[in-house]
């Protein structure tokens, strides 16, 4: 049984995990200086019958997962920059990954996992001459599911 805690966990100690991305179908992961987008929607049909009172009925409809946008410092590590390039040349690589959340202690206390998934956007770092700030890019992927692990 999970153990439960009082406090919450905090939110910056996570590394991110993507399946079968490399060339040799090797696993892509690193540390990620911000990762957004875990959600999902499960919208509502509204319908109403006419014989009925006037009120609207609601029952699920298709549910939508949102794009996960990873961003990090440029390390060198063309892994995901590969991936994406594979998607630009028409030969998407649907891939299988990871989120996982570690405790105090960096060991691992929950993990988000996500299917399907393929990069559809990157975006490269803001360079400045005259700037003091680290090189940041982004990669934006859309996935098909998503499941939390205990």
């Amino acid at each position: 049984m999970p153990v439960l805690r009082e406090d919450p966990y905090a939110g910056y100690n996570f590394l991110v995990e993507i399946n079968d991305v490399g060339e040799d179908s090797s696993s892509a992961h690193g540390s990620f200086q911000e990762v957004s987008g875990l959600g999902v929607e499960v919208t509502p049909i509204e319908y109403r019958n006419g014989s009925e009172d006037i009120t609207v009925r609601k029952i699920p409809g298709l549910k939508k997962f949102t794009n996960i946008t990873l961003k990090r410092g440029i390390t060198g590590d063309l892994a995901f920059w590969n991936w994406i390039v594979s998607a630009m040349n028409g030969e998407v690589q649907r891939a299988s990954g990871s989120i996982i959340l570690l405790d105090e202690k960096r060991e691992e206390v929950m993990r988000f996992n996500f299917h399907r998934a393929w990069p559809t956007k990157w975006t490269g770092p803001s360079l400045k001459a005259d700037g003091n700030e680290i090189a940041i890019e982004m990669i934006e992927i859309c996935h098909e599911g998503i499941a939390i692990e205990k």
